[in-house]
């Protein structure tokens, strides 16, 4: 269901109900691309079988789903149909086109060649704990995750929504883990990153390696410092953190997705299972990083 995280913390009212939060996300429900526009960003039902609820609130959080719709125009097209414009502007005027004309020219072409374009659709989990108010976005960009804040800002009145932070830097955690250090819960993974901090653009990276490695292990000794590190957290949850808090290549230990089982459930019922596991997994996950963080800021 989930494979990134981007945390952030909810200041405001939250709807009190599934039902009300359902209502809330209609104000921004999705609506397809018109002919002239490049974007178009909404709600969406999270299952088919769960009918036309916006929201499914279970095990004391709510899961939420925005759908993008953008049309597919590359610039190599609009440049090619310009082409075409200014070679007919010179034939009828006898002269170039100016800067200003040109500009125009290439408005006209986008603005035409805009409803003959085909559109893709990206779909972007989200999900909300109730009790500590904290959202979090399945994005691999910042943008994307923008663009889901930007939605549920227009969707609930009053809410003010920041990105989560901790007290304490998350790279203090990641050399922690690194070195063996860290809580029981955190185990060191089979993959990281490194930075040199005197010059940004040094970066090592490891994967599918074994980081108890004296001599990977002496890149952070001799002064490297870890910006993404492969953790197992409590041998329920695989992820690589960031030093900013951001999660991906999220997966959960010994579960098979395409296991003929799990194709056998009622579908709705299969993704009440699978976000009571993601949600609460992520509750202890995020309590104790606070823990080991020295709270949130």
């Amino acid at each position: 269901m989930f494979r990134n995280l981007r945390f952030y913390r909810l200041d405001g009212s939250w709807p009190a109900s599934e039902e009300s939060l359902s209502q809330n996300l209609e104000k921004a429900g999705f609506k397809p691309c018109g002919p002239l526009t490049e974007r178009s960003s909404g709600w969406i039902a999270v299952d088919q079988d769960a009918g036309d609820s916006l929201a499914r609130r279970v095990n004391g959080a709510d899961l939420i789903r925005l759908r993008s719709q953008s049309r597919v125009l590359p610039p190599s097209v609009i440049n090619e149909e310009l082409e075409v414009r200014i070679e007919e502007y010179r034939e009828r005027m006898q002269e170039a086109p100016s800067p200003r004309e040109k500009r125009r020219l290439k408005a006209e072409a986008r603005d035409e060649l805009m409803p003959k374009a085909m559109r893709k659709s990206d779909r972007l989990w989200g999900y909300v704990d109730l009790a500590e108010k904290i959202l979090g976005i399945d994005a691999a960009q910042d943008a994307a995750a923008e663009r889901f804040v930007r939605r549920l800002q227009a969707s609930i009145d009053g809410l003010n929504i920041r990105p989560l932070k901790f007290m304490q830097p998350v790279d203090e955690l990641l050399s922690a883990v690194f070195f063996g250090a860290a809580p029981k819960q955190f185990a060191v993974g089979r993959e990281c990153r490194m930075q040199d901090p005197a010059d940004i653009g040094s970066i090592v990276r490891w994967t599918d390696f074994d980081l108890t490695d004296q001599t990977i292990r002496n890149h952070v000794a001799n002064g490297m410092r870890l910006t993404h590190l492969a953790i197992e957290y409590d041998n329920v949850m695989s992820c690589v953190l960031s030093d900013s808090g951001v999660i991906s290549k999220l997966r959960f230990l010994g579960m098979d997705d395409d296991s003929d089982a799990d194709n056998n459930n009622d579908p709705l019922a299969k993704m009440d299972t699978e976000f009571v596991l993601l949600s609460g997994t992520l509750r202890n996950l995020l309590r104790d990083l606070k823990k080991s963080l020295g709270g949130f800021a």
